[in-house]
């Protein structure tokens, strides 16, 4: 799967699925520092994905500031090839300063076995 390069940032299109509902999530940056996958609001509220009032909302921390966020669990979280069903994700304001619309972290390139190829600017996926 082909890297998209803006400046020095990868980006990626993911697509997920929540109660049978599908949607394709462009500019995603692939974010070997982050912790956990975290998705646009915004973006994900197309598809009824919403704070519920039994959401248990957290801060998370990174260079681009401080984020609150909720957690869901989506029926399945793919980047080209590689579908992992029953994903959790975070979702956030994600209000960076630049046009992004998601994170794919570690807790989904590990699952994955991501294979980042930066002077190809490819991402494969084993197995």
């Amino acid at each position: 799967m082909q890297l998209e390069l803006e400046g020095s940032l990868a980006f990626i299109t993911v697509t997920l699925a929540y109660q049978g509902a599908h949607l394709i999530v462009i500019k995603v940056l692939v974010d070997t520092g982050a912790e956990h996958t975290v998705l646009a609001g915004d973006v994900v509220a197309t598809i009824n994905i919403a704070p519920q009032p039994t959401d248990l909302v957290h801060t998370i921390s990174g260079v681009g500031g401080i984020e609150t966020v909720f957690g869901r669990q989506v029926d399945y979280l793919q980047a080209g090839d590689k579908r992992l069903p029953a994903f959790p994700i975070q979702v956030g304001g994600m209000d960076y300063g630049f046009e992004i619309n998601g994170i794919l972290g570690m807790d989904f390139l590990i699952q994955a076995g991501a294979i980042i190829n930066l002077r190809e600017l490819q991402i494969e996926f084993a197995g």
